[in-house]
């Protein structure tokens, strides 16, 4: 309707400068109707709907009137919803990433119910609604209506990046592929599917091009000769080419001054160094029509990947999931729980409203794809996650989205904004404006916005993306010129030490310590305050940004403050309401602390904190007479520190932890990260097997090595990390961790020496707040974007164009993930793979007691065997008194017992309770075949298991894991007993059996040295790992 009556809207000719006088007369009912609507303006100011303003201004209506004479309307805006006008979708450009909504007269298919899997992948990757027909209007769904009411900062309009005119051509010839059969009378595949699965195997094994050629060729020759499987991988990515998502190169400045785009699209030469923008010609060549760059920018929009997640039956039901979940009350298992988020939401309760509007995080990193001893190279990446997920699918790979590949070859540095510029706009269009999506879980269309509400970095990247210089003094991003630090003169490095006692509360006596700290130094200064979003941007609003000033910092940088810029961030409109912007990477915190602690306490060559620069620093700063060195001393030897342990005690530590094992799975071997013979640690120690030292051994190994009070405190610091890396985290618990913490850090400076502090150990005082603030560690950490970096740097085959190849294998990656969502259920993708140690080895039974109906399997093989005598009558004890079922007998047999002492009833139990049970079921008349299996017991026959995988954890026997570099045969089995306790019993794991009833149900019983009361075998469903 509004369509139709509202064709003047972009009517023009060349009649009163070129408007038609019905075009007049238009925009000013428009300013009319937009002054009637005071709630969708800002004071006495409207948006401006013309196509440059895109309703992102206000402006007074006499400006609007003079902008849409110049330039008209936004494009498609029928429908005036940014100026109070209810929505109506027979208006809504609906488009799904570069594609739109597809006339129900260009299918041959009806309902999807009836679909096969490759139409239903063909519909939902153009977003095409459910039997194919248009959406009701959100007036007619009450329940739907809020999520189109905007107030005067956040109103849905349409957004429209990316118009693909040559959509409904490309959508007719993809269902071609999808109706037409491999080969003639062929049921089982199209030529899209077939193509599909043929594209998910080149992706997910990385196959050279020449060998799927090869696979091609090889499997249409035993086709028949009419088969219709492409005959090359070149043919292949053209035709699944036609389901990707866009990508858009940007010419940039080879120094990374600028990007050629927008206003500066037709530049030839930089504007700020003069750099050439494309490749010369060589001498005696005609110039070609189409120039090759120096350098490109790589752009991967987010928006049509996140309406693909809406368009999918796979993930769309799950994109609401932070609303829908529940979490107990101060507990926090997902950034929806935690205070950051709930606080955006008061900020912002329009953009609350709807709850399919994403969240996202974003992260850079850079890493080295000819490897450390190959060329001197650095790709950077940018990476944005989808924070709507359950935890079991957020910040998986699949949903790890690359959004722009930096060109090399180094680090970006500051102007990284420089390439940040095409998402940050897009960011912005999609808050302010939004973009209609298909819900195909509700079957409706609906505004989505987003919005960034973090980064996730490690220290040097936080310092480009923040602009906050995190190197030198002032390093500290959150204390910043407030931190105090001390600039160290023989080891000519800064350090934080006696830093910490500021944080302390004021009457704390170590405040007035002048001998345990700095010498003589006395502490009445406050802590630094933790500036708010309004704060930082009042500050840094008067710098100039990268774009502006790519070569230069702003005035004052190193003296008064470490600003490098203003950053690209703050021109979110939000991004001053958000709590945390930038988040501390608990990994390369813990690794650093870990490497300095252990490094110093072991004193290893080359690595530890302590030496004779360190000492002269300690005699300048201390008061610690025992381990001053005169200052002119030129000698190598230096007095041992109490917080350092002898050459028997360092080979004992190493040794030992090269001995340690742990089940598949957990961390890698040990053993490769020492050298015994340097008695040192190597290059194959990781982060990750810093994190589980530093958690799991370190206190351990140090136990008897060092005096109690350091020992003491290097514990404390294990168990801050474990307790802020915790999956679940008490909100209770963590402020009494911020509380005290400080005291930590100054109990580590009354031991360390003053350059153990770098800025990374400073870091542990604000870790607590931001666990507390934002949530559980693992949705901010870089370990999932350090493995997703990793798949990257596989996919880099063409050495020439790192950042293309990149590109390329990353677009035929996602077209084969999204795929891969659809394949039938026996098909096994990466994502679909049986985990490692799944447990669901065969089907679980029907009506079948609880004890013998839980998942698992034996692996390798097994051997048969008896079990008689007392062993069988332990067995069938067992199982009768674990068997909820039996639970009304079992109670009745013990209060028949009431009058004997307890242990004389447990004996009882172990001795007699088999035949009572069977005397009550033959006198009772009882017929449950289940409960008459129970009373004849399991079979004498028995399987032998030497590893057996449940719960997650393949188990094995002590003896099988003799030699071997994993082991998991310690058990530990929760119990909970009379007076409602609860007790854990460790066990170690002596044999598996498993028991067969005479119904057929079988049950596996790990048979322990140790266990739960009197009877050494223990369920299987029953045991949980130690680790």
């Amino acid at each position: 309707m509004y369509k139709q009556n509202r064709s003047w809207m972009y009517d023009k000719d060349a009649v009163l400068y070129g408007m038609q006088s019905n075009f007049l007369e238009g925009v000013g009912e428009f300013i009319e109707f937009a002054l009637e609507h005071p709630a969708y303006m800002s004071g006495d100011k409207i948006r401006c709907p013309c196509s440059k303003c895109k309703n992102l201004k206000f402006k007074d209506p006499h400006e609007v009137g003079y902008d849409l004479y110049a330039v008209s309307f936004v494009p498609n805006y029928y429908n005036w919803t940014s100026h109070g006008e209810p929505l109506d979708p027979s208006v809504i450009p609906q488009t799904v990433g570069s594609s739109r909504y597809v006339p129900p007269e260009m299918s041959a298919w009806g309902d999807r119910a009836e679909m096969r899997w490759d139409q239903q992948m063909v519909y939902d990757a153009y977003g095409v609604p459910s039997q194919l027909n248009p959406p009701q209007p959100p007036n007619d769904h009450p329940e739907a209506s809020t999520s189109y009411q905007p107030d005067a900062d956040e109103n849905p309009t349409f957004y429209q990046p990316y118009v693909d005119e040559g959509l409904a051509e490309r959508f007719q010839d993809v269902l071609k592929t999808a109706d037409q059969p491999l080969y003639a009378d062929c049921e089982g595949y199209s030529q899209l599917s077939a193509v599909t699965e043929f594209m998910n195997i080149k992706a997910e094994y990385s196959l050279p091009e020449t060998c799927m050629n090869r696979v091609l060729q090889s499997v249409g020759g035993m086709l028949p000769r009419d088969h219709t499987l492409p005959d090359s991988y070149y043919h292949m990515k053209q035709l699944m080419s036609k389901l990707g998502l866009p990508c858009v190169e940007i010419d940039a400045c080879p120094e990374g001054c600028m990007l050629f785009w927008k206003e500066d699209e037709a530049l030839e030469f930089c504007k700020f160094c003069g750099g050439d923008r494309y490749k010369p010609v060589r001498q005696g060549k005609k110039k070609p029509r189409h120039r090759s760059a120096l350098s490109k920018l790589y752009y991967l929009p987010i928006a049509p990947r996140l309406q693909r997640m809406y368009a999918s039956t796979a993930t769309a039901k799950h994109m609401t999931w932070h609303v829908e979940h529940e979490t107990n009350e101060g507990m926090m298992a997902h950034p929806s729980d935690c205070e950051a988020w709930r606080h955006f939401d008061r900020c912002h309760p329009q953009f609350a409203m709807e709850p399919r509007n994403v969240r996202l995080g974003l992260c850079s990193d850079g890493f080295a794809p000819f490897g450390r001893f190959g060329k001197n190279y650095s790709c950077w990446p940018v990476m944005l996650t989808p924070y709507n997920l359950p935890p079991d699918m957020c910040m998986k790979s699949h949903f790890i989205f690359l959004s722009l590949i930096c060109p090399g070859s180094k680090d970006p540095g500051r102007k990284i904004d420089i390439y940040l510029q095409p998402l940050i706009e897009e960011m912005k269009e999609l808050w302010a404006v939004g973009t209609p999506t298909y819900d195909v879980s509700s079957d409706k269309m609906f505004i989505m916005k987003a919005a960034i509400i973090w980064t996730i970095s490690d220290f040097p990247a936080y310092g480009m993306l923040s602009g906050w210089s995190t190197h030198g003094l002032m390093g500290c991003p959150i204390c910043m010129e407030k931190s105090g630090a001390n600039w160290l003169s023989y080891s000519k490095k800064g350090s934080y030490f006696d830093c910490h006692r500021k944080f302390l509360p004021e009457r704390h006596r170590y405040r007035k310590d002048k001998k345990s700290f700095i010498r003589g130094r006395a502490v009445r200064e406050s802590p630094p305050p933790r500036l708010t979003g309004e704060e930082i941007y009042n500050w840094v609003r008067r710098f100039p940004t990268a774009m502006e000033e790519p070569n230069q910092e702003p005035y004052g940088y190193c003296d008064t403050h470490k600003w490098t810029k203003r950053s690209i961030f703050w021109e979110l409109p939000y991004w001053k309401d958000l709590l945390i912007r930038h988040n501390l990477d608990a990994m390369h915190t813990e690794k650093n602390v870990f490497d300095n602690i252990f490094n110093t306490v072991m004193d290893l060559k080359g690595k530890t904190k302590d030496g004779l620069a360190t000492r002269k620093d300690m005699t300048i700063w201390c008061d610690r007479p025992e381990l001053s060195v005169d200052l002119e001393y030129q000698g190598k030897e230096v007095p041992k520190a109490v917080y350092q342990v002898t050459e028997p005690q360092k080979a004992a530590i190493l040794k030992w932890l090269a001995s340690q094992k742990f089940p598949d799975d957990y961390c890698s071997n040990l053993s490769r990260c020492v050298d015994m013979n340097k008695l040192t640690t190597t290059a194959s120690m990781k982060t990750h097997d810093a994190h589980v030292i530093m958690q799991r051994l370190l206190p351990i190994a140090l136990k008897e090595m060092l005096p109690e009070h350091v020992w003491s405190c290097i514990t404390e610091i294990s168990l801050l990390f474990q307790s802020i890396c915790s999956s679940v985290l008490d909100a209770a618990s963590l402020r009494r961790l911020q509380e005290s913490v400080p005291i930590l850090m100054c109990n580590l400076e009354k031991i360390m020496p003053p350059s153990f502090f770098d800025t990374m150990e400073h870091l542990i005082i604000h870790l607590p707040y931001e666990a507390l603030t934002a949530g559980p560690v693992f949705y901010r950490w870089m370990y999932r974007f350090e493995r997703f970096l990793g798949e990257l740097k596989k996919k880099v085959t063409n050495k020439a164009h790192v950042e293309a190849s990149i590109c390329q294998a990353y677009l035929q990656q996602e077209i084969s993930t999204f795929s891969s969502f659809y394949f039938e259920r026996d098909v096994i993708t990466r994502r679909k793979r049986p985990a490692r140690n799944d447990d669901i080895g065969e089907d679980l039974y029907e009506n079948v007691v609880s004890i013998f109906n839980y998942p698992g399997r034996g692996k390798g093989a097994a051997t048969q065997r008896y079990i008689l005598g007392g062993e069988l009558q332990i067995a069938h004890t067992y199982i009768l008194t674990n068997c909820p079922e039996i639970s009304p007998f079992y109670h009745e047999f013990r209060a028949s017992l009431s009058a004997f002492p307890e242990n004389e009833i447990d004996a009882l139990v172990d001795s007699d309770f088999v035949n009572w049970y069977k005397y009550q079921i033959n006198s009772r008349g009882i017929v449950d075949p289940l409960l008459v299996s129970l009373a004849w017991g399991p079979g004498a026959s028995a399987k032998v298991w030497r590893q057996y995988v449940i719960n997650g954890y393949t188990y094995h026997t002590a003896d099988y894991g003799e030699g071997r570099p994993t082991t998991n045969s310690g058990l530990c089995v929760p119990t909970i007993g009379y007076d409602n306790s609860e007790t854990n019993f460790f066990g170690v794991l002596q044999e598996i059996l498993e028991l067969e009833m005479p119904s057929g149900a079988k049950n596996s019983h790990a048979f322990c040295s140790v266990a739960h009361g009197s009877t050494p075998h223990v369920a299987c469903a029953k045991i949980r790992s130690i680790i």
